[in-house]
């Protein structure tokens, strides 16, 4: 009953963009033969922009539908059925206006019936003429009436329970045809990677003025008030010596503040546990510390297509430590996760959460799952986007799943290869 609402109105929209895409797909196919004899020529362009703003809506449907990053597709600078992602585009039309109506059709004419047989009693009592021509069954007494509303129940409950399935199986098949193909040319390939490049560069920047922020404002600040109770310590020796000691205990106090904020600081560049411990046990310690309960697993299993390691001897003392991965990478996961863990505590309302590592030569793969409420949308405030950043400039990928009802994933893969 939760989804349900949801997923009337997304059939219900598609319903609509499907009779409308239908109608396209008419004109379209018009204009094309109308282009062979030139006629169609100068209205092609403006007909494939408008293409690729519908597909673009839907792109933004789905992604609200399915949670997490809406599909894209790498469109080129000029409209032509020559560019991959137009032609991706029309077969998404053709199956949109076919297929997609029909599915969306179907499922809502449950709802028809249903709304149609609760409402029996009130149709009989209201209409005076043609009485047996209200539903399929035929209406001619109270009774069956009656009957027919407890029909309608039953059409109530099935609509309840294949709309939302529906709904699903819609977005899903629709996500197939507007996603990007993996096939991309070597100069969206070079953009890709300039702009993942820029990006990283940007993040430095934002990361430096941050440590100069919090030095100014936490541990110079104190530094400074250290340094004028020094002075007043030293006045106080000469003319006042019984409020020296008030004074060494309030200068030590700031003192303290200010190492306090110095050790905040190294945490938030490179935390100590991370280079001494390794990536398995600090992130054991972001789930310590996070508000909600929070399980730690860890895989280190090969990466397919990785020879085994070969087998070392066991140790009577210890058990092997998690393997290594490089420095940037480690460091990369663990702010990964931290983000992730800090989102889970302040937006989701969950009750537990989980992280599972995998640590191999190739790759750091992060999950992280919590039973909250869902709807975790990018750009909203919750430091997605800086996420994304961060491990796209170690050329990583991050997939974020958060259907409203939940449960939220995120999965972020960092390359370790050089």
């Amino acid at each position: 009953m939760r989804r349900f609402p949801a997923a009337a109105g997304y059939l219900l929209l598609c319903l609509g963009t499907g009779l409308a895409a239908l109608v396209g797909l008419c004109l379209l196919l018009a204009l094309l033969v109308l282009c062979l004899v030139g006629l169609g020529l100068p209205f092609l362009p403006p007909a494939l922009r408008l293409l690729r703003h519908c597909a673009e809506f839907h792109r933004r449907l789905v992604g609200r539908r399915l949670g997490g990053e809406r599909p894209r597709s790498p469109y080129g600078d000029r409209a032509s059925v020559r560019d991959p992602a137009v032609r991706q585009d029309l077969r998404w039309l053709l199956a949109h206006a076919t297929a997609g109506t029909v599915l969306s059709g179907a499922a809502l004419t449950l709802c028809s019936h249903a709304f149609n047989w609760l409402t029996a009693p009130v149709w009989w009592r209201l209409l005076p003429g043609e009485r047996d021509a209200i539903i399929l069954l035929t209406v001619d007494s109270w009774p069956v009436a009656l009957l027919a509303a407890v029909g309608g129940i039953g059409y109530a409950a099935v609509a309840v329970a294949v709309l939302p399935p529906a709904a699903d199986l819609h977005a899903r098949a629709s996500r197939r045809l507007l996603v990007a193909r993996p096939r991309t040319s070597l100069a969206r390939r070079v953009q890709e990677l300039t702009t993942s490049r820029s990006e990283a560069l940007d993040t430095h920047a934002a990361e430096l003025r941050r440590i100069e922020r919090d030095l100014h404002d936490g541990a110079q600040a104190n530094l400074v008030a250290v340094s004028l109770r020094l002075g007043m310590i030293r006045r106080a020796l000469d003319q006042r010596p019984e409020q020296a000691a008030a004074l060494v205990d309030s200068t030590q106090l700031v003192a303290e503040q200010a190492l306090e904020s110095l050790r905040a600081l190294v945490r938030g560049i490179h935390p100590p546990l991370l280079a001494d411990r390794g990536l398995a046990e600090a992130v054991r310690s972001l789930a310590d510390r996070c508000a909600v309960p929070t399980r730690v697993e860890l895989d280190t299993e090969e990466h397919p297509g990785t020879p085994p390691s070969p087998p070392s001897p066991p140790s009577p003392s210890s058990p092997d430590p998690p393997p290594r991965a490089p420095a940037a990478a480690e460091a990369a996961a663990y702010f990964v996760a931290s983000e992730a863990l800090a989102n889970v505590a302040r937006h989701s309302g969950a009750r537990s959460a989980l992280v599972r590592l995998r640590i191999t030569a190739a790759a750091i793969a992060v999950w992280v799952e919590d039973d909250g409420r869902g709807g975790a949308v990018e750009g909203a405030g919750s430091g997605l986007a800086g996420l994304r950043r961060r491990v796209a400039a170690f050329d990583g990928t991050t997939r974020l799943s958060s259907p409203p009802g939940g449960p939220t994933i995120l999965e972020v893969e960092i390359p370790c290869g050089s």
